[in-house]
């Protein structure tokens, strides 16, 4: 099942695809149906996914019985990002290809690399992301697998980790590079992890969440980064250092995972930090990939996409100078 949320009649509402072409508007279509009841389920996303299984069965009752009112034309419905999670658990450094081609800190590769954005870097399908010159001229992008929780914990065993997940959605990890990466006199490189990846519109977030039983084996999903229709990046999740579930486990030593929170899972190789020689950069050959030649400027077209999932399309644009 495909979670969104769409602007076709107004404010943000929640909808699910029904077929590649058509949405369907779960307000609309609990009203439709006089299911007033249900609507404090289908009220936002989060409330959505905080209903578990009660909230998937009434999702699909509807879609199977949602009159012609309450459906919509995908292709002429404005979408936002599927939800604003008031929390992104991010790790870096966790594809074994990227890390070959770039610069790296005493830890890399040793622990996931934990940093955090928050709902204030969200972005939706279309949104632009926004070239601010007062805070970067290395401006990256990173297609990147992540996880939305669904279902609470805390210390969650890797074993039964995926139990916890609601589903999967695609996010564009915009990065700042001139601010992350740092380098002393003495040569050793570390990570401004908090200016480097956290700003405005540094996380794009789409086109929506795809139900955990659609996936079932998050390990197994090629996904890669388009810019201006050249193909930069190109992997596997099946590369990760720490799988999906593990992942779970490790933020989880931390934080109680609560519905709606999204953990984000690394990039593969391509970056464009990959071809700067000035930051560390070793670009290494991926088949099927160009070199990048510079960082995303304002009309650049990012397109990052996850098999299984789909496309997150945002066109790079310029802030204020």
């Amino acid at each position: 099942m495909r979670v969104l949320v769409h602007r076709g009649l107004g404010a943000p509402r929640l909808g699910f695809l029904a077929d590649p072409q058509t949405i369907v508007d779960a307000r609309a279509a609990c009203e439709a149906l006089g299911r007033d009841a249900d609507l404090p389920l289908v009220a936002d996303t989060i409330s959505l996914i905080a209903a578990g299984d009660s909230g998937l069965a009434l999702a699909r009752e509807l879609i199977a019985a949602a009159p012609p009112e309450a459906r919509l034309a995908l292709a002429d419905t404005p979408r936002d990002a599927p939800l604003r999670p008031s929390t992104i658990l991010c790790t870096g450094s966790n594809y074994r290809e990227h890390n070959a081609e770039k610069a790296n800190t005493p830890l890399s590769a040793k622990e996931p690399e934990f940093f955090v954005k928050t709902a204030d870097c969200v972005v939706g399908p279309d949104e632009p992301i926004i070239h601010d010159p007062r805070l970067t001229s290395k401006l990256d992008c990173e297609t990147e697998l992540a996880v939305v929780i669904g279902k609470p914990g805390r210390h969650i065993p890797v074993e039964s980790a995926l139990d916890h997940v609601f589903g999967y959605t695609v996010v564009n990890d915009v990065t700042a590079r001139d601010r992350q990466v740092r380098t002393s006199p003495e040569g050793v490189t570390w990570y401004e992890l908090g200016r480097g990846k956290a700003f405005d519109t540094s996380a794009p977030l789409g086109p929506w969440i795809v139900t955990r039983d659609d996936i079932p084996d998050p390990q197994a999903l090629a996904l890669g980064t388009r810019i201006n229709g050249e193909t930069r990046q190109a992997g596997n999740t099946a590369s990760m250092i720490w799988t999906c579930a593990e992942l779970i486990h490790f933020f989880s030593t931390n934080f109680t995972l609560k519905p709606g929170i999204v953990i984000i899972t690394g990039t593969p190789a391509g970056t464009a930090w990959s071809a700067d020689p000035e930051l560390g950069g070793r670009w290494r050959p991926v088949p099927g990939c160009v070199k990048p030649s510079r960082y995303c400027l304002p009309g650049d077209v990012v397109e990052s996409e996850i098999d299984g999932i789909g496309v997150l399309r945002n066109r790079i644009e310029a802030g204020p100078t």
